[in-house]
């Protein structure tokens, strides 16, 4: 899975750390997920969605096959 995490939350100068903070997740996680080394769960892919007012689908995209 693609994502465009990283694009958003320095447009808006926040750290992983204050994102991990704002969706309940380590600053580790949204290290990974940003790398791609893991997939967020639905939950934690909403909620950063809601963090930066846009969709989901404009943050993750599937990689393809």
């Amino acid at each position: 899975m693609r994502t465009k995490i990283r694009k958003f939350r320095e447009s808006r100068n926040i750290s992983q750390k204050e994102l991990g903070e704002l969706v309940g997740v380590s600053r580790q996680t949204i290290n990974y997920i940003e790398l791609g080394k893991t997939s967020p769960k639905i939950t934690v892919a909403l909620k950063i969605a809601k963090v930066f007012n846009i969709s989901v689908e404009e943050i993750f995209e599937l990689e393809d096959e």
